[in-house]
């Protein structure tokens, strides 16, 4: 009985995988049969079935999947399809999460659509899954121009600003402020001076996808990546201790709106909040 039973179970496995290979057979003939009917949608589901079926299969059939994706997503785009085509791209990016194509892909398709934020993410993760993707470095130079304001490059070269804000953060650091929370980072620069001034602990949160992932780049460049703990998140939605284990001492930031007084106004006020710190207690 053990013997019979034994192949048994081997007969049946024998089977299912017969039965699979067939099926996986049978659904990449017809995905080549749509495709050269530019019935691009079917042969979309085809190939997803394949691919969850015989991952195996998954470098062989790459760029006809993409041929077939991209197309297919070109049709749901005419028809306006718009939560259709994000999911088939999510499904193949589960298939494909480090394909630096359909990551470029789906950048486009957002930037078009107005998500320039969105679509500067996925250009930016191409970029950083191949460095030489020319297309990938063109598109995301070209969002990050409408998401990086022109201030922000004015900022970083006005020195006496600069020395000002380091100064300040300096100063309360020396009067005990050894925790620091940078409110819409940037490009890290506060956090980047609290923590040469000395501070143990510096968070830095940041709404915008694109100014994250630029503050990762600017921290990482200064070899700070371990030091500074960078949050995508908005200041408001910061809980303790799921994304920082403290209360901190001091906060940071450069959101000061002053468009109607100019930039003065802002050196004003960290000059007061300076003088504020030097104060005896």
């Amino acid at each position: 009985m053990p013997n019979s039973s034994s192949k048994f179970h081997c007969s049946h496995r024998g089977g299912r995988e017969a039965s699979r290979r067939e099926l996986v057979s049978r659904s990449l003939q017809s995905a080549y049969h749509c495709l050269e009917d530019q019935d691009f949608g079917t042969a979309y589901a085809h190939y997803l079935l394949v691919l969850n079926l015989a991952p195996e299969l998954k470098t062989s059939v790459k760029e006809t999947f993409q041929f077939t994706l991209f197309k297919w997503a070109e049709e749901l785009d005419s028809l306006a399809r718009i939560q259709d085509l994000f999911n088939c791209y999510e499904q193949a990016l589960e298939l494909y999460p480090n394909d630096e194509v359909i990551c470029n892909s789906m950048g486009e398709h957002l930037f078009r659509m107005g998500f320039r934020d969105e679509a500067a993410g996925y250009f930016h993760k191409a970029v950083k899954l191949n460095p030489d993707f020319a297309d990938a470095k063109e598109n995301f130079y070209r969002v990050a121009n409408w998401l990086v304001e022109r201030w922000h490059f004015i900022m970083l070269n006005d020195a006496k600003r600069n020395l000002t804000y380091l100064k300040a953060i300096e100063n309360a650091v020396r009067s005990g402020c050894k925790s620091v929370l940078d409110i819409g980072t940037g490009t890290g620069i506060l956090s980047m001076f609290a923590k040469k001034a000395g501070a143990s602990s510096v968070y830095a949160c940041e709404l915008s996808k694109t100014m994250y992932e630029l503050a990762r780049d600017v921290v990482a460049a200064n070899n700070m990546e371990r030091k500074i703990n960078l949050l995508h998140l908005k200041s408001l939605d910061i809980e303790i201790p799921k994304h920082i284990p403290e209360r901190v001492s001091l906060v940071v930031t450069e959101t000061v709106d002053a468009g109607l007084f100019g930039e003065g106004i802002v050196e004003s006020l960290i000059h007061a909040w300076e003088h504020l710190l030097l104060q005896p207690k």
